[in-house]
């Protein structure tokens, strides 16, 4: 599945019934969860005994976790729940229909991925062990530069305030283009031109 090795296949559900056991939710979550998700299934693990790639201290093995959603948008809230059900690495594939997108609980944050056709994702495992294959597969799903001397928990942080910085500066570029005062597009200049220091520093 996603072209990883056959030797890394596998199939276990996982009853929504024993999540709920297990963790309780008020009736909201519940209800929550139980309309947004219809099944939950374990397709894929990697570890030294499904592919040669040797286990670290930190990471043993990692596994794909296909959940059929019943709606296009899955809550974040949901995530966190299966996140907290196995105390393993796991990447949520998100399916709706015929289309896909991957969600993975990393540096204390939620990380959905674009939406695309079931068949248009494909990896390759990469790396010298399970914790850079790891960072490997997570920056190929959510398209984000490794770079060399730099922690990915670390580079995930900082795309996200720099998105965020974005959207702050496209909002306030709209506004002084059809602000009429003086007084007031001058201000707003001001306030582009220190978020565009703080786009830099980023």
């Amino acid at each position: 599945m996603f072209g990883l090795p056959k030797s890394t296949e596998m199939s276990k559900s996982i009853p929504k019934s024993a999540i709920f056991k297990k963790f309780k939710p008020c009736s909201i979550d519940h209800n929550l969860f139980d309309d947004q998700i219809h099944r939950i299934t374990i397709v894929a693990e990697v570890s030294p005994k499904t592919v040669s790639i040797a286990a670290s201290d930190e990471l043993t093995s990692f596994f794909i976790v296909l959940v059929q959603l019943k709606t296009v948008d899955c809550d974040k809230k949901n995530i966190l729940l299966l996140s907290k059900l196995i105390d393993q690495k796991m990447i949520f594939a998100l399916q709706y229909e015929n289309t896909i997108k991957f969600a993975v609980y990393r540096a204390n944050r939620v990380n959905i991925s674009d939406s695309r056709s079931v068949d248009k994702w494909e990896f390759r495992l990469k790396g010298f062990d399970l914790v850079s294959t790891w960072d490997h597969l997570f920056s190929d799903i959510f398209g984000i530069e490794l770079l060399e001397g730099k922690k990915l928990d670390e580079i995930i942080i900082q795309n996200e305030l720099r998105d965020k910085v974005r959207k702050q500066l496209e909002i306030l570029e709209n506004k002084a283009m059809i602000e009429k005062q003086p007084r007031r597009k001058w201000e707003l200049v001001e306030e582009i031109n220190k978020l565009k220091e703080q786009l830099e520093g980023v």
